[in-house]
């Protein structure tokens, strides 16, 4: 799952995969901003089949959290 993640945010972001991991956080490593974040978001749903409503994608900061996230959902 972590894999997926990381290979949809390289994607989406344009950034090395390699430059990424469990712990990258969106705004403090990948400089990413609250637009960026929202479209990531949208991608996830898309690629997962999960709903993230705006409240819980507000407290997704990493990669990890992410993860834990769609985890839980699945």
């Amino acid at each position: 799952m972590e894999e997926k993640v990381i290979n949809l945010i390289s994607e989406a972001t344009k950034i090395d995969k390699a430059k990424i991991n469990g712990e990258t956080s969106f705004v403090d490593d990948l400089n990413l901003d609250s637009l960026d974040i929202v479209e990531l978001m949208m991608k996830m749903e898309d690629e997962f089949g999960v709903e993230i409503p705006e409240e819980d994608a507000e407290g997704l900061k990493s990669v990890k959290d992410v993860v834990g996230y769609l985890e839980n959902k699945q």
